[in-house]
């Protein structure tokens, strides 16, 4: 006979790391705040390999819109603009040799609305790999009947597998209206 914990902490597992990915994929989009991490994609060449703009300069927040970027050698400026410019982010640096700022500019109406979908797409995924993972673990449980599991400690583990999914929703849905009123906030 199976235990019931070898089909509720993976699925709890899997529920917990759908949480901390959307949590990370949040702080990727810009909030017309700036965050430092909207760079966190972004990776300049440094002698003949990528790394992220974090392992070649010091990053900072000075105040609510810019981002200062303080490469630790001069041939860096280059590189961190080029990357910077063609990245994403839509938003051209200024350099005046010492720092590169970046001005991260208020976000219009449309803008703010389609980063708004942008996060309910990324919670909406969140949810269903927790969806997933609660019907993988219920799958695995109908299993362990057949092989001799008795059926009310199944039902009592279902009941279990239900409430973690409850409660990892709640997460999500707090996280996604969390970052949505950042975003709307003018």
């Amino acid at each position: 006979m199976t235990d019931v914990k070898t089909y509720l902490d993976p699925a709890d597992e899997k529920m917990e790391m759908a949480v901390a990915y959307l949590d990370e994929s949040l702080a990727h989009i810009r909030a017309g705040k700036a965050n430092p991490k909207i760079l966190d994609g972004i990776r300049v060449d440094y002698y003949g390999s990528a790394s992220p703009i974090s392992n070649v300069a010091n990053i900072s927040v000075p105040d609510a819109r810019t981002i200062t970027i303080t490469p630790w050698e001069k041939s860096m400026f280059r590189e961190i603009e080029k990357a910077i410019i063609n990245s994403e982010l839509g938003i051209t640096p200024e350099n005046n040799g010492e720092v590169i700022r970046i001005s991260i500019p208020p976000l219009t109406e449309d803008r703010r609305k389609q980063l708004v979908k942008q996060s309910k797409a990324e919670a909406e995924q969140a949810k269903v790999s927790v969806r997933n993972a609660r019907r993988d673990a219920i799958e695995g449980l109908k299993k362990a009947v057949k092989q001799g599991m008795p059926e009310d400690v199944e039902k009592d583990a279902e009941a279990q597998v239900q409430k973690l999914h409850d409660k990892y929703l709640k997460k999500i849905d707090e996280l996604f209206a969390a970052k949505e009123k950042e975003i709307l906030t003018v």
